[in-house]
């Protein structure tokens, strides 16, 4: 067994966690291994008329890592559907993984489609993804990177299966 630490990063909208849970059952059918997701809504209260803002998110940035490292300390691999906009919430998240490696995957859509997600969605403040899209942290330097704009969660999460456990 090769448990990892999967991190999927991207704008608030993008599919993150429909993505979080086609992953987790494909591990569970190609590899028997047991996978759970920590979720930035598990532990943000997300509203219509609230913003979130960066602050907010590195308060409770500790106890989703503190989360994260209890889960894959008892035998799982974790899968985390997060929005990272700043240096500071990225470098706490992969310093207090050390010394495990984080598996990086970037969820790429074009803001178009984000846009009308969160108007559909209905349960976000409006602007949130325009202003995670714009923010998102880091740019480049990611393990895969997947379009949920034209890929499914099924083939998105296919891709980042063939890349992180495949090759």
């Amino acid at each position: 067994m090769n448990r990892k630490i999967i991190l999927l990063n991207g704008p608030s909208s993008s599919g993150k966690s429909s993505l979080s849970l086609a992953l987790k059952d494909l591990i569970a059918r190609e590899r028997s291994e047991n996978y759970e997701i920590v979720s930035i809504d598990d532990h943000m209260k997300v509203s219509t008329s609230e913003t979130i803002y960066e602050d907010d998110v590195y308060e409770i940035s500790g106890e989703m890592c503190e989360k994260i490292r209890e889960l894959y300390e008892a035998g799982n691999g974790v899968i985390i559907d997060h929005v990272i906009t700043s240096e500071r919430i990225y470098e706490q998240l992969i310093d207090s993984m050390a010394p495990c490696k984080v598996d990086t995957v970037h969820i790429v859509c074009p803001l178009e489609v984000l846009l009308k997600r969160e108007k559909e969605r209905g349960d976000r403040c409006v602007g949130s993804a325009e202003a995670s899209y714009t923010y998102l942290y880091p740019k480049d330097g990611y393990d895969v990177a997947v379009d949920t704009g034209t890929l499914s969660s099924s083939e998105a999460a296919r891709k980042i299966f063939d890349v992180l456990f495949v090759e």
